[in-house]
């Protein structure tokens, strides 16, 4: 699958942000996922699949993404960071 430049953009920017907050983020949320979008958590969820019902359900553009806060890197695929596909 091929990822649009906006589309990986939106991912990095997400992953950056996460990156940055996980300390704190783990204090409050830990083991939760957080629906992303423009750099800032939308919302915490308990599961991803209700992270990404919602996502799709107010951003159908696409550009957002899911990351569960854990100190253990969970692989979600495209929902959880971004892959240069060159």
């Amino acid at each position: 699958m091929s990822t649009s430049p906006e589309k990986r953009a939106e991912l990095n920017k997400n992953f950056s942000a996460m990156s940055e907050k996980m300390t704190e983020f783990l204090a409050l949320h830990r083991n939760k996922y957080a629906l992303m979008r423009d750099g800032e958590v939308v919302e915490f969820y308990v599961s991803w699949q209700d992270a990404y019902r919602t996502g799709r359900k107010f951003y159908d553009d696409g550009l957002f993404s899911i990351q569960k806060v854990s100190n253990q890197q969970e692989d979600l695929g495209f929902f959880s960071y971004a892959v240069d596909c060159r």
